[in-house]
């Protein structure tokens, strides 16, 4: 498989089969990923993976959260005001999601059923846990944000479905107390992995691109 292939087949995945990977792929496809490029090769990630009886407790931490109603303390401030195509975006986004499901946006209770997933992993039997120093700002989180992309890629290289999630920076309370996080960092975001459950209908989601002349220009 070459980046193309990976790139055209990856798609974030909502559905895991319980079996573990083993921990020596785990460290190949995350020692190959430390390659990615960071400006003045400050590499300034750090990723902590929980797996086994550690994933498990610390998801029943985070939907424990969830089902209380536990305010979020991100360590880092919540994305600015999306507006404009970018908020079309993403409420198509959300309505797709939903409707694959077949979940009314008049149910509340099953909108927060799909939304507790994103603490359960999607049912994924690890979590990896991408931080920087909190002293760091936009340009470490650019380099953060190239090396999660070449974990995705090289995650599906090796056969592995995976999702990032935003959501798991929500509480990182939980997270610090279980997965081994740098007192100095704060976490940018989450990442659920795993072999896919090719009969779990959420994994028939599937999100457009905007087509190329949307996003780019090119001067001669």
């Amino acid at each position: 498989m070459n980046v193309s292939d990976a790139l055209r087949q990856r798609y974030s995945v909502r559905g895991y089969l319980p079996d573990e990977v083993p921990q020596d792929k785990i460290r190949e496809i995350f020692d190959i990923a430390r390659l990615a490029a960071s400006g003045t090769n400050t590499q300034p990630w750090h990723v902590a993976v929980v797996s086994g009886d550690a994933c498990n407790r610390l998801r029943n931490e985070l939907c424990a959260n969830f089902d209380d109603g536990v305010a979020q303390d991100r360590g880092f401030p919540s994305p600015a005001k999306v507006e404009g195509p970018y908020l079309d975006r993403r409420r198509a986004c959300g309505f797709g999601y939903y409707a694959t499901l077949g979940v009314e946006r008049h149910d509340k209770e099953a909108r927060v059923a799909v939304a507790r997933k994103n603490f359960e992993f999607f049912g994924a039997p690890h979590a990896a846990f991408f931080s920087m120093p909190r002293t760091f700002q936009f340009p470490q989180a650019l380099d953060v944000g190239i090396f999660l992309q070449s974990v995705m890629l090289v995650m599906v290289e090796h056969g592995l479905g995976c999702i990032a999630q935003g959501s798991l920076a929500d509480h990182p309370g939980p997270v610090r107390a279980i997965a081994s996080i740098p007192d100095d960092n704060e976490i940018l975001c989450g990442l659920s992995f795993g072999y896919e459950d090719k009969d779990a209908h959420i994994n028939t989601v599937r999100m457009p691109r905007e087509p190329l002349e949307t996003i780019a220009s090119f001067t001669s």
